[in-house]
C-alpha cells in the first residue's frame, strides 16, 4: 500500500510538470501488449502474450521513470542547493561536500571527490562564480600538488554552464583518473584542509593590523 501510495504521489507530480506524459506511458504499454497479442493471434503462438504483458509493463515503467526524473529536477532547478541535492543522490563511490564555500548573494560551491578527482560544481551568478571557483581551485591545488585535474562546474541555464538536469550525466562521462586507495587518500588530504573564509571586502590597512577600535570620549 505504501508503494502504490508512493507511486500515485509521483504520478501527481508528473501529471503537473507534463500532462502528456502519463497518456504516453499507458499507449505505450498497452500497444506493445497489443502488438504481441495480434501476434499470437494470427502465429498461433499464445504462449507469447505473457511476454508481451511483461514487456509493455516493462517499457511503461521505464519511461514513467524518465518522466519522474524530469518532473523532479523541473521542480528544484533554480533552487538554492538544487544541485547539492542531484550530486548527494548520485550512486556510486563519490564524496559529497555541499558549500565548501558561499557568498552573501547565494552564490555556492560543492566539493565532488571521485574517480575522476576533484570536481568543483558551482550554482548562482555566472558573473560571480568564476572567482569564487578559481579561488576554491587554488586552495585545493596546495595539497593535491597538481598530481590530478582539478574540474569546475557551473550548473545552470546561461551559455557554458551546465544544465541541472545533465549534470549526473556530465560528471560520469569526466576521465577515470583515481582507483580506490588513492580517492581515499585524496578524502582525508581533502578532510585536513581549513574551513574557507570569506574575507571582508574593502583595502586592508598599510600596517597590516586590524583597524583598532575608536576610544570612548568623556565629558
Amino acid at each position: 500500500m505504501g508503494r502504490l501510495k508512493q507511486i500515485r504521489m509521483v504520478a501527481g507530480i508528473v501529471r503537473k510538470t507534463n500532462p502528456k506524459a502519463l497518456p504516453i506511458v499507458l499507449g505505450t504499454g498497452i500497444g506493445i501488449i497489443a502488438v504481441v497479442a495480434v501476434v499470437a493471434v494470427l502465429t498461433g503462438l499464445y504462449f507469447i502474450i505473457p511476454l508481451g504483458v511483461l514487456l509493455g509493463l516493462g517499457a511503461a515503467m521505464i519511461l514513467f521513470g524518465r518522466f519522474a526524473q524530469s518532473a523532479q529536477y523541473a521542480a528544484i532547478a533554480g533552487q538554492p542547493g538544487a544541485a547539492a541535492a542531484i550530486l548527494q543522490s548520485m550512486r556510486g563511490n563519490w564524496t559529497v561536500t555541499p558549500a565548501i564555500a558561499a557568498t552573501r548573494n547565494m552564490d555556492v560551491v560543492h566539493r565532488v571527490v571521485g574517480k575522476p578527482g576533484v570536481i568543483l560544481v558551482g550554482e548562482g551568478s555566472p558573473s560571480r562564480l568564476p572567482g569564487l571557483l578559481a579561488a576554491e581551485k587554488k586552495r585545493i591545488a596546495r595539497i593535491t600538488y597538481d598530481e590530478l585535474p582539478i574540474y569546475t562546474i557551473q550548473v545552470g541555464d546561461e551559455e557554458g554552464q551546465i544544465p541541472i538536469r545533465r549534470l549526473q550525466r556530465h560528471l560520469m562521462k569526466l576521465p577515470r583518473n583515481l582507483k580506490g586507495p588513492a580517492i581515499a587518500d585524496l578524502n582525508y588530504r581533502l578532510k585536513a584542509l581549513p574551513q574557507s573564509l570569506q574575507m571582508p571586502k574593502g583595502p586592508m590597512p598599510r600596517t597590516g593590523r586590524m583597524p583598532k577600535a575608536p576610544r570612548p570620549k568623556f565629558r
